[in-house]
């Protein structure tokens, strides 16, 4: 039944199995988001591989793309006027803040179908606007870009690697890139510098811990893992 509705109207599976939720660190922006009492939440990865859905990344709000949600809308000078990427976006929490801080365009990026339709839902649910794209972009260097978020993208080792020395290269190409990490472990260790931190309410469902010292970093070049 999962595996259906997903298939046949993927935001019509995202309301049946979410429920619309204020964000605890940046409560001006709701998403459609699993609750420990709905299906979706109760499901294991091995369970929505079954039934031929990839793992619902963009059915949480993760401490990185609250943290920097919470940054861009407190300090909009980053993406205001500008042309801004959400990448890895999962429920297009990020981009949504940019898009709130006044930001010129936002275009968010995810390879799960149904994870680019929740960041349409969810956009449409906070009245901004955001272009979203079903697309591996890394590599892309000619995007058109001034700024590319990415929270929450260093939790899988060759993948971290693939994405940080991405984001060098856009950097090197003038673009600022700014990362959202809660300390994951493939965090890269050098090239960035700190531009706030808070304490971000998770779940232990999700986490280890209720509560995840989490980072907004800026990018400043090509950075060793």
């Amino acid at each position: 039944m999962l595996e259906q509705a997903a298939t046949l109207n993927p935001q019509k599976f995202i309301r049946r199995n979410t429920a619309l939720t204020e964000t605890p660190l940046v409560p001006e922006i709701k998403l459609h988001v699993a609750s420990e009492f709905l299906p979706l939440w109760q499901m294991t990865e091995d369970e929505m591989a079954q039934v031929g859905l990839p793992p619902p990344f963009w059915a949480f709000a993760w401490a990185g793309g609250q943290a920097m949600a919470r940054f861009l809308i407190d300090h909009p000078e980053y993406v205001a006027g500008k042309k801004v990427l959400d990448f890895g976006a999962g429920s297009g929490l990020a981009g949504i803040g940019a898009a709130k801080a006044g930001a010129a365009r936002v275009t968010a990026s995810e390879i799960d179908a149904i994870a680019v339709a929740s960041i349409l839902l969810n956009a449409r649910e906070n009245n901004v606007a955001i272009d979203a794209l079903e697309a591996d972009l890394v590599g892309i260097l000619d995007g058109g870009w001034d700024v590319v978020l990415a929270a929450d993208v260093c939790y899988e080792g060759p993948a971290a690697a693939r994405i940080v020395t991405w984001l060098g290269q856009l950097v090197s190409n003038g673009v600022t890139v700014l990362m959202g990490d809660p300390g994951r472990t493939y965090f890269p260790k050098t090239g960035h510098e700190k531009l706030i931190s808070y304490a971000v309410k998770t779940t232990r469902e999700l986490e280890d811990t209720d509560l995840r010292n989490t980072s907004v970093w800026r990018l400043l070049g090509p950075a060793a893992g």
